[in-house]
């Protein structure tokens, strides 16, 4: 028993410390993050993917979360926003387009490309993850389970 306490203690260890390696990004995705987010508090890592990390942290008292490749280059940020700061005309047209729903979450999904309002929306025992553009359009609707 005391031979199988001397074994495990350091292996346990070993495990620990490689357990807690794998979620420390690498230098260039670190780089990348503190340029595009130099007021950022109380930064998480995690991996993503193979080739992907996500850092989630606050800045301005807002929850961001934020995917950068690991050649440092950045992918996406998302950031929930108050329901009752949603765009009157969005929340028009959530309300046109689905009935009877109401918005559980709102979030702010920005790319290189767009700009996004993403929803979680819901009816009874329906849920709705919707996506619509900064010009009003429903671009991406799925149920939810």
């Amino acid at each position: 028993m005391k031979t199988l306490k001397i074994f495990l203690g350091p292996f346990l260890v070993f495990t620990i410390l490689s357990l807690t390696a794998l979620q420390e990004a690498p230098k260039l995705v670190k780089e990348a993050f503190s340029h595009k987010f130099p007021t950022a508090k109380n930064v998480k890592w995690s991996q993503e993917k193979n080739q992907e990390w996500e850092a989630e942290f606050k800045m301005d008292k807002i929850k961001y979360s934020a995917n950068f490749l690991e050649n440092g280059m950045w992918k996406e940020t998302e950031h929930s926003i108050e329901i009752n700061k949603v765009p009157s005309e969005m929340q028009a047209n959530l309300n046109k387009s689905y009935p009877g729903y109401s918005i559980e979450e709102a979030e702010i999904s920005e790319t290189k490309e767009t700009v996004v309002y993403e929803f979680e929306i819901k009816k009874g025992k329906s849920n709705i993850e919707v996506a619509i553009n900064m010009n009003g359009k429903i671009i991406k609707s799925e149920n939810m389970k």
